[in-house]
């Protein structure tokens, strides 16, 4: 099962994960990073972003690849995650623009409508992916529900990069970033699926509050089920899963865990 790690706070939880970053481009300067938009990873990528300035790594050789993307909206639309990514990642920590990739880079904004163009992108993505050499450490969010990426309930557990319908959950918790119109949010999505990410080398989850409780309860130890999607990284070889104490409130074993993470030998990192 992966390792879980219990932290006081966002941003205990986001220096966890910026010295393991930050160590694996010192060792691996073309080291690819799989991204994530959301709130959970955003004290991460601010821990990295200050480690990177504080010693003097370097970036040029980084690439990045995103968990997913809305359909239909331009790249330049702010509430893309090309555009999110841009902000949040690409310019606090100096990455090459050319090196860092999203799902909908190929389509900008077509419709859906758009089959021809839209139909090949996923298995393109995954290629591009595979190209690279893969990703190194994937980071990652949960929804409320479970999902990850845009893999919502009932996602196949195997399943590459493709075009998703969201649920209607979704788009009236994402609403907020839509000036709190529904209908300006996208109804559908082009996300890696369970099956893509898997294949990182090392995945990392991080989760804050009691709204994420049942989420990581079912996760960490629930069965693997499509229905809980984030479920699957019970089978992953080296995942890490990092949540404050609101949102370990409900395991079973959170004391067993805490001992362990303070038993365990500083060499081993994460």
């Amino acid at each position: 099962m992966p390792e879980i790690i219990i932290v006081k706070n966002e941003d205990e939880a986001g220096a966890i994960y910026a010295r393991c970053v930050a160590d694996l481009i010192k060792a691996k300067p073309d080291a690819v990073l799989g991204l994530a938009t959301g709130s959970s990873p955003l004290a991460a990528y601010r821990a990295l972003a200050a480690t990177v300035r504080r010693e003097g790594i370097d970036m040029s050789r980084v690439q990045g690849f995103a968990l997913d993307e809305y359909i239909g909206l331009p790249l330049e639309h702010p509430e893309s995650y090309h555009s999110t990514i841009r902000r949040t990642v690409v310019e606090p920590l100096g990455l090459d623009p050319a090196k860092v990739h999203v799902p909908g880079d190929v389509l900008d904004g077509a419709p859906l409508e758009d089959g021809g163009l839209i139909a090949g992108a996923g298995a393109a993505y995954d290629a591009a992916i595979e190209a690279a050499g893969g990703i190194d450490v994937q980071i990652l969010g949960i929804g409320s529900d479970g999902h990850v990426g845009f893999n919502e309930p009932g996602s196949s557990l195997a399943s590459g990069t493709r075009i998703k319908t969201l649920a209607e959950r979704t788009r009236i918790d994402n609403a907020r970033f839509f000036d709190d119109d529904i209908d300006q949010v996208p109804t559908h999505c082009i996300t890696q699926g369970i099956g893509t990410i898997l294949k990182a080398r090392h995945l990392v989850l991080l989760a804050f509050g009691e709204g994420k409780a049942e989420a990581i309860a079912e996760t960490c130890e629930g069965g693997v089920s499509s229905f809980c999607p984030a479920s699957a990284l019970q089978m992953h070889p080296h995942a890490t899963i990092i949540v404050d104490d609101a949102a370990a409130s409900r395991l079973r074993h959170k004391d067993y865990y805490k001992y362990a993470y303070e038993h365990k030998p500083a060499w081993q990192g994460i």
